[in-house]
């Protein structure tokens, strides 16, 4: 897979898009333990040492969560997902060189050997790109259409938590936001269990393996429906 980014960094609908993302009220926000169970459940499905979920504002990438690393962010030009939020599909660049994408500077990643980076965007009900949910790995390695799919739905999972999160809030309903982070945590919990099992069975995780993606399937489709559910609960988003 080759991604063909533009010509610029900021895109042509920049200024809605940086209103939308201001909306949610998560920019720069302390860490949450769903998002931290996000990324850690990436990093395992793909068996990756670096997770995160990045929210692109107009200077800087700011990382709501972050496995395998304690960065909290990077100016918008030495971060991937800054280019990566450009694309209407999956990016990935199986083995990273400063030619993989002339947006950006190439330092942060040379000097921490960073060879592969798989991301999905992160979308606001009115199609704007907030950031990304991204994999990222220090030696090349391919990333499958199974794998493409499974973490574009992972994404979609996280984009609808940050559009719950931010009706509770809105809402003042605290104790409903931490009762529904609970609740997700433990469907996730559930899969975190099963795909450490399921890695025992053989070399890491195959995801074209119709025994591991079954299961694999069922937790992220739970995870859906409970989104669902208390998403149906709360009111929409303004102006969205």
């Amino acid at each position: 897979m080759t991604t063909q980014f533009p010509d610029s960094l900021i895109p042509s609908h920049e200024a809605v898009r940086l209103r939308t993302l201001h909306q949610f009220q998560i920019v720069n926000t302390t860490p949450e333990q769903i998002f931290d169970d996000y990324v850690a459940c990436a990093a395992q499905l793909f068996s990756v040492p670096i997770a995160l979920i990045s929210l692109v504002d107009a200077d800087y990438v700011w990382f709501k969560a972050i496995a395998g690393a304690t960065v909290s962010g990077l100016e918008r030009q030495a971060s991937m997902c800054s280019a990566a939020i450009l694309s209407s599909d999956t990016v990935v660049i199986s083995d990273y060189s400063p030619e993989s994408c002339n947006l950006i500077r190439p330092d942060v990643a040379q000097a921490n050997g960073l060879k592969f980076y798989a991301g999905a965007a992160l979308l606001a009900p009115n199609d704007s790109h907030l950031g990304m949910l991204a994999v990222i790995a220090r030696e090349p390695r391919d990333f499958s259409a199974i794998e493409v799919q499974v973490l574009t739905r992972l994404a979609g999972l996280v984009s609808q938590t940050i559009e719950l999160r931010y009706r509770y809030l809105r809402d003042d309903q605290l104790a409903e936001w931490e009762d529904a982070q609970r609740e997700l945590s433990q469907t996730l919990d559930d899969n975190a269990a099963l795909v450490r099992y399921l890695a025992t069975r053989g070399q890491g995780i195959d995801l074209a393996d119709p025994d591991i993606a079954r299961p694999v399937g069922q937790r992220l489709t739970n995870v859906a429906n409970i989104l669902r559910r208390r998403l149906g609960h709360s009111g929409p988003v303004g102006g969205q």
